[in-house]
């Protein structure tokens, strides 16, 4: 009771410093510092600490060594969880251990943390690595008191090379030489990307001016790990690239397919008017058909009428006055009738039917019902993000799955999400035209989080046509991109197919 106390009480509020918009600091915000206090007959007989970092929001990965007395002695030892932001740490409990590859779990309650993803492709001897984690010697450097070593601040960042595989007490790792010391243990080696791809664990120790390497777990051990405990991770196989790289190529994609869209459109538009004029030609001489006839009809009226009133006229010299007054009023009828007849004779003239740029504005509306998207790889950048197929229904006038308006913007469909439970925005984009589906994604600070959603404020959830609507979720969307940083983290563009 008295170590919860002492925790509780260590577990002081302090302000992270915000990390810039970049891979690894995106990264760094889910790593964690691991504090063990342990406790004998009410006295603190031992402290110690390590690194970690987040595969799962409440789950860490660390290193054995770092919770070795929690392991033995969980009665007496308290593990405290430290995030790299925000104002509060918290207790955490192993449950997972393997001592021989020196690789731990570590659940806690209260907060959600940003998984890292691991890296599943190839890693070359020279490619640049990065060092995430609380160094001891900066600590020893820096703290003023024990309480600065569970105050949330971000991670130390160290840069090197990898220097190849090895194998260190029957454990695969990986020799580098980004720049780590007693504290590092625990935390991840990444790539420049920000895709874990070792658990650092040990030092060389540098004798008469020899250079100092680290080791870190390999990828292969820790994903062996995982999966015998029975936790889920995401992983991601694609090569690093710059998202500058990347915008640059999928802008000029974009480009050739509004090019090969507009050509697509001309040739619809040139086979639709070819068999508009084929129609027009049709109608225009059923037309003149109708009217001919018409005509002939209030001709051969005029002449019945004429001769009616040619016959009324023998009637009377013959003296037959009934039949004479018969035969001039149906003449008389008669002319009449086709003089109404050829005044109200068709004109010729045909109604014209849609053209294809009326077409066209019906189809950007239409619904396109269920489709299922497909990760295009040469066109996306992947840091943390599943390459899964991604379903969806697509409705009438924007209506995504049935409960997601999104907004028309320059040909397209868009949408600004800002979860309530994730530190990540996502700009979402879809074309009905191509079938293209895209996901730009800014993986946020806390502070930029918090200033999104307010700026999100109550964005509608449900589709809606209302113009007042649209228009206010529409300032909403404008209002959260001036929040966001100049450059995204991930695009994931896919190409969508009707379901099967």
């Amino acid at each position: 009771m008295i170590l919860r106390l002492l925790l509780l009480i260590g577990l002081v509020f302090g302000v992270a410093v915000p990390a810039a918009a970049d891979d690894i600091s995106a990264a760094g915000r889910g790593v964690v510092r691991i504090v063990t206090i342990a406790v004998v007959d009410g006295q603190v007989v031992g402290f110690g600490h390590g690194s970690g970092f987040a595969i799962a929001p409440n789950r860490i990965v660390t290193n054995a060594h770092v919770v070795d007395l929690a392991e033995r002695y969980p009665d007496n030892v308290v593990i405290g969880v430290v995030p790299s932001e925000g104002d509060k740490s918290y207790t955490g409990r192993v449950i997972a251990y393997d001592s021989q590859a020196d690789l731990a779990l570590i659940e806690f309650t209260g907060a959600r943390l940003p998984p890292a993803a691991l890296y599943t492709g190839p890693v070359t001897e020279g490619d640049p690595v990065v060092s995430l984690g609380f160094p001891g010697n900066v600590d020893l450097a820096t703290a003023r008191s024990a309480a600065d070593y569970i105050k949330p601040m971000s991670p130390v960042r160290s840069e090197g090379v990898f220097s190849g595989r090895r194998i260190l007490t029957n454990v695969e790792v990986l020799l580098h030489t980004a720049s780590i010391a007693r504290g590092n243990s625990g935390g991840p080696l990444l790539d420049r990307c920000g895709r874990v791809i070792g658990v650092n664990s040990a030092i060389t120790r540098g004798e008469e001016g020899d250079a100092t390497f680290g080791f870190a777990i390999a990828d292969t051990e820790l994903s062996t790990f995982l999966r015998e405990a029975k936790q889920p991770y995401a992983s991601v196989g694609t090569p690093c690239t710059s998202i500058e790289d990347r915008l640059r190529q999928d802008s000029d994609a974009d480009a050739r397919a509004v090019t090969d869209a507009a050509a697509a459109r001309r040739d619809a538009a040139t086979q639709a008017g070819l068999v508009r004029e084929a129609a027009l030609e049709k109608a225009r001489a059923a037309a003149q058909r109708g009217r001919e006839n018409v005509m002939a009809v209030a001709v051969l009226l005029l002449v019945a009428g004429a001769l009616a009133l040619g016959a009324a006229g023998l009637f009377e010299t013959q003296g037959d006055r009934r039949h004479a007054t018969w035969a001039l009023g149906g003449g008389a009828v008669e002319i009449v009738v086709a003089v109404i007849v050829f005044v109200l004779r068709p004109s010729g003239e045909i109604d014209l039917p849609a053209t294809p740029a009326a077409q066209a504005a019906i189809v950007a509306n239409a619904p396109l019902g269920k489709l299922v998207c497909r990760l295009v790889p040469e066109r996306s950048r992947l840091t943390v993000s599943s390459s899964e197929d991604v379903p969806l229904i697509w409705g009438k006038a924007g209506c995504m799955n049935g409960k997601t308006q999104y907004v028309a913007n320059a040909g397209r469909w868009e949408r600004v999400l800002v979860p309530d439970t994730e530190q990540s925005v996502s700009v979402l984009a879809f074309d009905p035209a191509t079938r293209t589906y895209a996901n730009t994604r800014y993986l946020m600070s806390a502070a930029g989080m918090a200033t999104a959603r307010t700026a999100r404020g109550d964005a509608a959830k449900v589709c809606t046509t209302d113009e007042t609507a649209l228009a206010r979720l529409g300032a909403a969307q404008a209002a959260v991109r001036a929040t966001l940083p100049p450059l995204p983290n991930e695009k994931l563009v896919y190409s969508c197919d009707r379901a099967r």
